[in-house]
């Protein structure tokens, strides 16, 4: 049986990453700050820890290991925020919070499992999160933006720092899907119709598709990719549909 660590466990996409791979076999290991928001079942283990300092990350591990014997198979770091302003009326304060919650948490638990790993010689699959922002300009997204694409950058480098052990490091960059994080964004029709308006495909997405996407990276069917960014924003990055007026 398969382990993953799931952190940021108690969000929309993680708690849909959960259950797809419950289906499958795997047993998981569900990491928050906060654990009574967590929604877990029968053979999950669950941590509290917080992960955007190296101690927390140590420590999640430590308990992991602690819980089930070893190392977890996958690492996810579903741990983040978002922050959408003009440039201008982002504080000092909303930055750092920002940054803590998307690429400290990201780096430190890639930091952490990685070393595990290496000290135990063995390897194993991590995903990450970045955000279709990263790749292409958004107005009065600058500052998630910046994190989103530290976090593609590590996603490179890790990838190559660990791959002669057989880790794989890889990441999703979604547009728009629907979570409770987003549901204010989308909490009336006008303004769901003028999201999804936004996309080539005609519709924004919801939490089982970043779920689906994670699990396949972390399945048999991925073995060869490393060091990618999966897009999932029906088409925004990539396709410019012909607008007739």
């Amino acid at each position: 049986m398969k382990t993953a660590l799931i952190t940021g466990a108690s969000g929309g996409v993680a708690r849909a990453l959960a259950t797809r791979l419950r289906s499958t076999g795997w047993r998981l290991v569900l990491v928050s700050r906060d654990v009574s928001s967590l929604v877990a079942a029968d053979g999950d283990l669950v941590v509290q820890a917080d992960v955007s300092t190296p101690g927390g990350v140590e420590a999640a591990l430590a308990l992991t290991a602690d819980g089930i014997g070893t190392l977890p198979d996958a690492l996810v770091n579903c741990a983040g925020n978002t922050l959408i302003a003009p440039l201008g009326r982002v504080t000092a304060d909303a930055f750092r919070l920002c940054m803590t919650a998307n690429v400290d948490t990201a780096f430190f638990t890639v930091q952490g499992y990685t070393k595990a790993l290496t000290a135990a010689k063995r390897g194993g699959d991590i995903v990450l999160f970045s955000s279709v922002v990263a790749g292409i300009g958004v107005s009065n997204h600058t500052a998630i933006a910046t994190a989103k694409g530290a976090i593609e950058a590590l996603v490179r480098a890790a990838a190559a720092d660990f791959s002669h052990l057989g880790v794989r490091i890889n990441a999703v960059a979604p547009g728009l899907m629907r979570t409770p994080m987003t549901e204010k964004m989308l909490s009336n029709e006008r303004s769901q119709q003028n999201i999804a308006a936004q996309y080539p495909l005609g519709t924004y997405g919801d939490a089982s598709d970043g779920a689906a996407v994670a699990a396949w990276l972390l399945s048999s069917d991925a073995r060869w990719i490393t060091g990618q960014v999966i897009h999932l924003d029906g088409g925004f990055s990539a396709v410019r549909p012909l607008v007739r007026t």
